[in-house]
């Protein structure tokens, strides 16, 4: 039995929470192979703003001075909220013609679209940046999101909360052989920040609230955002 356990290999898998493979090692003399998952959650500290401005006209440029003119409400929207207008991005500028294919194609105008991203640190100008965009009836839908900027602190903090369940794992195995847990001599880590899917508003439906009502975002908490790691440890026995 001591000689068994001189050669106490172990290795304590716990239920994977992430489809992808994790890397092989070779089981060592007395080793303990354990692996842990471990998150972190926090609050968001950026609130991402995306909405798309796309009129249609019967001539380019009649398509283009509208856009310019749409693109302009939009800076006094920033202005009226104390955001200066170069902080919001501009992903491209489309100008595509419009088609009409029966009885034969023929072009029966002009569409011009351009993406608008903003990003707030100032949650509470969320509320009336998006209700202002759509009273300006600029854009059709507007993207709300929750990101986390500062994320490396919390993937450390994800990291830590799964080795230390890692080495709990160990722990409790080297204790029940009757041996005592030693150094670390193998460590691998994945993190894993979760994925929200952004779900599009209808600016119009927003801009037909009774001018009484709170913006839809005003007195709700944003979701958290959480990071989880996966660690995989080796540690020697004594």
């Amino acid at each position: 039995m001591k000689s068994a356990l001189a050669l106490l290999a172990l290795c304590i898998l716990t239920t994977p929470s992430f489809a992808q493979e994790h890397p092989a090692v070779t089981a060592l003399p007395n080793s303990v192979y354990v692996g842990a998952d471990g998150k972190f959650e926090s609050a968001p500290d950026t609130a991402l703003l995306q909405f798309r401005i796309s009129v249609q006209e019967d001539a380019a440029q009649k398509a283009y001075e509208h856009a310019s003119k749409d693109a302009e409400q939009v800076r006094q929207v920033l202005r009226a909220n104390g955001i200066e207008p170069k902080a919001a991005n501009v992903g491209f500028l489309s100008v595509q013609p419009v088609y009409e294919w029966k009885p034969k194609q023929k072009v029966i105008g002009y569409r011009v679209t351009t993406d608008v991203t903003l990003k707030l640190k100032d949650f509470s100008k969320i509320g009336p940046i998006t209700q202002q965009l759509a009273d300006a009836n600029v854009s059709e839908t507007q993207t709300l999101n929750y990101t986390l900027e500062t994320i490396d602190e919390a993937k450390n903090k994800a990291v830590e909360d799964a080795y230390r369940r890692a080495r709990n794992s160990a722990d409790a195995i080297a204790r029940a052989s009757g041996r005592t847990l030693g150094e670390l001599s193998y460590a691998s880590v994945d993190t894993f920040e979760n994925q929200r899917i952004p779900v599009p508003r209808m600016a119009h439906a927003m801009a037909t609230r009774i001018e009484s009502a709170p913006p839809p975002t005003e007195e709700f908490t944003p979701q958290t955002v959480t990071v989880t790691a996966h660690v995989n440890a080796l540690f020697n026995l004594k």
